[in-house]
């Protein structure tokens, strides 16, 4: 049995997400979305006018004649969340959480695939995968990707990808929508994230606390490491202090940027202190004019 405040907690969330959806991203989902999927149907022989960069070399090669991949359009899509549940995902200096934004975004992005008659997934993970949820359809589904993302008790603490990323290229075979949500404390993996990259649709969700970014200005901080259990005294007074911790974060998110950008991964940007429904709706956006 759940506890009650974590039953009341899901009841919220579907609720507001449900509205928001309803009122806000149901058409612009459908819009940036549907129809963008396309899957092989069969192959039949090359005619003039035909693109060439839909030749199909294999079979070209044994026949002796030019060939074409047909596709048709799929008329449904499969959405996967791959939901970061390590121990930094609990921290939080606002008004919620990164874990609790997390089960938000999960709920707004799950409910409006299902309200579009589409599959949705989750994969929760941590230094390990912690829990495969298949695609499916439904409000009873949705339900239960909100428990088991707000109820989650991961084995692991720490963050890495490349199990995660390396188990959904394994099992889901078939072209999708892939939400990586996350505040992205990890490294090396690049590599991992250009093949799920290549043979899906991979959009970033990059979660962050104002308390990341910067330090306040006070004589001393202890600062703690939530996935390895370390804590370090800083001189958070000094501003050279401030400037250095700035600096550095500022590096990291130029290099991930630039990651993205060569593998072609869209990036959403949010802050536990801010709304997520504008950036949510630039991201829709952004993606209209680019594929209109």
């Amino acid at each position: 049995m759940l506890p009650k405040e974590i039953i009341a907690k899901i009841r919220r969330i579907e609720i507001r997400t449900g509205r928001l959806v309803n009122e806000i991203f149901a058409g612009q989902y459908e819009s940036v979305f549907k129809g963008r999927g396309m899957e092989f149907d069969e192959v039949r022989e090359y005619l003039p006018g035909d693109d060439i960069r839909s030749i199909d070399w294999n079979v070209t090669a044994r026949t002796g004649h030019p060939y074409i991949k047909k596709f048709v359009e799929e008329r449904e899509l499969n959405i996967m969340l791959l939901v970061d549940a390590s121990a930094s995902q609990r921290f939080g200096t606002a008004s919620q959480t990164k874990a609790e934004m997390t089960a938000e975004i999960s709920g707004v992005l799950a409910y409006t695939a299902i309200k579009n008659n589409d599959r949705v997934g989750a994969l929760l993970f941590t230094d390990r995968v912690e829990e495969f949820i298949p695609p499916a359809k439904g409000t009873t589904h949705l339900s239960r990707i909100l428990r088991d993302v707000l109820y989650a008790h991961p084995v692991g603490q720490g963050t890495d990808f490349n199990p995660a990323l390396q188990y959904l290229n394994d099992v889901v075979k078939r072209r999708c929508i892939v939400f990586l949500i996350s505040d992205f404390h990890t490294s090396d993996y690049s590599r991992a994230l250009a093949v799920t990259s290549r043979r899906h649709d991979l959009i970033a969700i990059e979660l962050h606390d104002p308390r990341e970014r910067e330090l306040p200005d006070v004589p001393c901080l202890v600062l703690e490491d939530l996935e390895r259990g370390h804590s370090r005294l800083v001189s958070s007074g000094s501003m050279a202090v401030r400037a250095a911790f700035r600096k550095r974060v500022e590096h990291q998110q130029a290099q991930r940027r630039g990651l993205f950008r060569r593998l072609n991964v869209d990036c959403i940007e949010l802050q536990t202190n801010l709304s997520y429904v504008e950036p949510l709706m630039n991201f829709f956006r952004m993606r209209a004019r680019r594929f209109h």
